[in-house]
């Protein structure tokens, strides 16, 4: 989700790269859980994120919509977002004692926080939200660790892959009427999250969105 915001309002006025060092580390968080709770519909879920529930969850796309997720609109395009628990506003996967119960398959924008992406012309830096976390004496840590996600190179490119996409769809969309509209933010929904991934590995998922991504590019003249 965009965030039409001055940088230098809610960071410490760095970007980062994933080499670098920055005071992100909650020290496992310590019983604080506070960034799991009142989220609203901000926790948007890429493919990936989807990929890893289904896979670690055994479930199906439809399922973790009734549950754990729900669909809505975020920046014209119809997407998955966590669903905070109607009694207590908490990530329904928050456990009683306040842990995550998925943190291996935990969606990307929650291995990214209090860290944001600034996207540039051919790329994107990391930036640090200062105003974000409620930890005071957090440490230092470099990001590639702090994300633990293995071969962030491929990560890192499939993330910018996947926005420039969307991008590409929403900028399209601009010129479209408001059947056609919905019609292209559905097979964007249909094409890259309701229909299964077989992939069975990190690096076996990148490829197999590698080749839906291109397919979609030339059905859609992008």
């Amino acid at each position: 989700m965009k965030r039409m915001v001055d940088l230098k309002q809610v960071s410490d006025g760095r970007l980062y790269s994933s080499g670098d060092m920055v005071k992100a580390d909650c020290r496992d968080c310590e019983g604080c859980s506070a960034c799991c709770r009142g989220m609203g519909s901000s926790i948007l879920l890429d493919p990936m994120d989807v990929w890893r529930l289904r896979r670690d969850l055994h479930k199906d796309f439809s399922t973790l919509i009734e549950k754990e997720a729900e669909l809505g609109m975020a920046d014209g395009m119809i997407l998955p977002n966590m669903k905070m628990d109607v009694r207590t506003d908490a990530c329904p996967f928050l456990d009683g004692n306040g842990r995550c119960s998925i943190h291996d398959s935990r969606p990307g924008l929650c291995r990214l926080f209090p860290l944001g992406r600034y996207y540039e012309e051919n790329g994107f830096r990391y930036f640090l939200q200062i105003y974000e976390c409620r930890k005071k004496d957090r440490g230092k840590i470099k990001i590639k660790k702090w994300l633990g996600i293995p071969n962030l190179k491929a990560y890192e490119a499939y993330i910018l892959s996947w926005h420039d996409f969307l991008e590409k769809c929403r900028e399209g969309a601009d010129t479209l009427d408001e059947e056609k509209r919905r019609t292209l933010a559905l097979y964007v929904l249909r094409r890259f999250y309701e229909l299964p991934y077989y992939a069975d590995s990190e690096e076996n998922f990148y490829a197999e969105f590698a080749q839906r991504l291109t397919e979609s590019e030339e059905k859609l003249g992008l």
